[in-house]
């Protein structure tokens, strides 16, 4: 292992855009950014309309190249607040922002379905995940409770959210890794020793799940790969 940024801006949430560069949401830099071939870092949005963003979080980018990210307070004070609500957006890849919902108390993780006609988003305060219907538009409707995840005298809260190529969801929660169906059915929880926070697929098959811990990383091989960053299930084939 090896760093590969110091100072991060308290990076968050990372993930790919089509052209493999670093996208990243920075809690304590307010911003997402993308980190070029050459390592430059660009910032790729900060403000909506006029005031600062609360602390982008995580962040998923859409086959057409648009990044879909949350914007929790994380990362910030409350005096340092412009925005007064905490929202989930829609960055084009020509720069247009576009709010797509502002009701969440704090907005988390953040995955398409395979196919991308639905959105996942972790709310981590309430403990459930939210799934909407994505239009053929970009924009989202028909809100709605995809699944709760509470567990009594277990710590940790919905975080980070990722889906396999079969649809099925995996939460980090209380107690581990929550795999969800794609009809919000619980089929089990991957255990994991410490409070799990974020997730990622990995290996030249992606079928291995990459866990972030409080103290440490874990790994999991499993018999569906998961969706690689940008790229619809309707545009490729394994």
């Amino acid at each position: 292992m090896q760093i590969f940024r110091h100072p991060s801006g308290n990076a968050n949430g990372n993930t790919f855009d089509l052209q493999g560069h670093l996208i990243t949401a920075e809690h304590s830099n307010r911003r997402v950014s993308r980190t070029e071939k050459n390592g430059k870092l660009v910032t790729l949005v900060s403000h909506y309309q006029g005031k600062r963003l609360n602390s982008p979080n995580d962040l998923v980018v859409k086959s057409d190249g648009s990044i879909y990210f949350t914007d929790p307070p994380y990362g910030i004070k409350p005096q340092q607040k412009e925005l007064g609500f905490y929202g989930v957006y829609r960055l084009t890849s020509d720069g247009k922002l576009t709010l797509l919902a502002k009701d969440f108390v704090r907005p988390n993780g953040i995955a398409f379905s395979p196919d991308e006609t639905k959105l996942y988003v972790n709310d981590s305060e309430t403990g459930h995940i939210r799934v909407f219907d994505v239009n053929s538009d970009g924009l989202l409707k028909n809100a709605r409770i995809f699944a709760q995840q509470k567990y009594p005298g277990k710590e940790g809260v919905p975080d980070g959210i990722k889906v396999d190529i079969k649809g099925n969801v995996y939460s980090t929660g209380p107690g581990g890794v929550w795999v969800f169906s794609p009809a919000g059915n619980l089929l089990g929880i991957i255990e994991v020793p410490e409070v799990p926070a974020n997730l990622a697929w990995g290996d030249n098959d992606y079928k291995t799940l990459y866990i972030t811990a409080r103290n440490s990383l874990y790994r999991i091989r499993l018999k569906n790969p998961g969706v690689i960053p940008g790229k619809s299930f309707a545009l490729r084939s394994w």
